[in-house]
């Protein structure tokens, strides 16, 4: 593995261990897998790097959304880079809008960073008789504006490093975009779902999380094996806390952006029960509705000096 990994930036293949080792595994797609296509949400590079190696195959990751196609950017073929999704496809021209507020500008040194924006024959007329928010979207000067932050790499490859849309701020004057933090938390093994929310009328952020079925159970067999019910247990929930945070802390989180109660449930957010769109994306109003009561008694313990932290 270390030694293809070692020459990735060159190829993906390896004269020995491919037929050794990573054959084996190539197989269980068929054995005739030449590349893997990747968009619809960030890949980590970790990811990406291991099944290069493991399948011996490119991976190509992609960025665009429903409004333009999804034709806004692909890495390109001889570029074994990861974490970025490469340049514009021929048909799109992008640019990086300042976005003031969460201190990203487009002359930024050394890299320019700023709200992704994508014109061209790809992108969308209108959205269906709503010509408000067809507004909103796409300026006079046909730009559609994708609510991404990104930024381009000394290679002016296109890196994708935070979100614009849903941002908030907090009663102390801190921005906060949430999708970013669930999507670090989402990355530890203990959690399979994550809603942020935030009062503007509080300094602190609490949150909803829908652990990992199969790693909380054994996460809480081993250190707390005589609950009950570790889902609404304080104890575990404090330790939940203090593993999150901690991860949080190691992908560069910072103090405000991280949760400070959390409620944990084992109930998934789903279409069904309208807490996910048809493209799996959480429905934030929906989540605060329904979450409402929960939320509330969060805030309650954090004013009350009880905090999972």
């Amino acid at each position: 593995f270390n030694a293809k990994k070692a020459q990735l930036n060159k190829t993906v293949h390896h004269w020995l261990w491919d037929r050794v080792v990573f054959a084996t595994i190539r197989q269980k797609l068929g054995g005739r897998l030449r590349f893997i296509l990747s968009g619809s949400a960030p890949v980590s590079p970790d990811v990406i790097d291991f099944m290069r190696i493991c399948f011996s195959a490119k991976v190509y990751e992609g960025y665009g959304q429903t409004e333009n196609f999804c034709a806004g950017c692909l890495t390109i073929t001889d570029d074994n880079t990861s974490g970025v999704v490469g340049a514009p496809f021929p048909c799109s021209e992008i640019k990086l809008v300042d976005v003031p507020d969460m201190d990203y500008l487009s002359t930024d040194k050394p890299h320019p960073r700023g709200e992704i924006c994508i014109r061209g024959h790809a992108v969308m007329r209108e959205y269906y008789k709503s010509p408000e928010k067809t507004a909103e979207t796409i300026d006079q000067d046909g730009w559609l504006h994708t609510g991404d932050i990104g930024m381009f790499d000394a290679a002016n490859r296109l890196v994708i490093i935070d979100r614009l849309k849903n941002i908030f701020k907090l009663s102390q004057g801190e921005y906060i975009a949430p999708e970013k933090i669930e999507g670090v938390y989402q990355k530890h093994e203990l959690v399979a779902q994550a809603y942020v929310y935030g009062d503007s009328m509080q300094a602190s952020l609490v949150g909803v999380i829908v652990p990992d079925k199969e790693s909380f159970k054994a996460w809480t067999q081993e250190q707390f094996s005589s609950v009950s019910n570790p889902y609404e247990d304080d104890q575990v929930k404090k330790e939940y806390l203090k593993t999150l945070t901690a991860f949080g802390k190691q992908n560069d989180l910072k103090g405000f952006e991280q949760i400070r109660a959390v409620y944990l449930t084992p109930k998934e957010f789903n279409i069904d029960n309208d807490l996910l769109t048809p493209t799996f994306k959480l429905k934030r109003e929906t989540a605060k509705k329904t979450f409402q009561s929960q939320i509330d008694a969060m805030y309650a313990t954090l004013s009350n000096g009880r905090a999972f932290n």
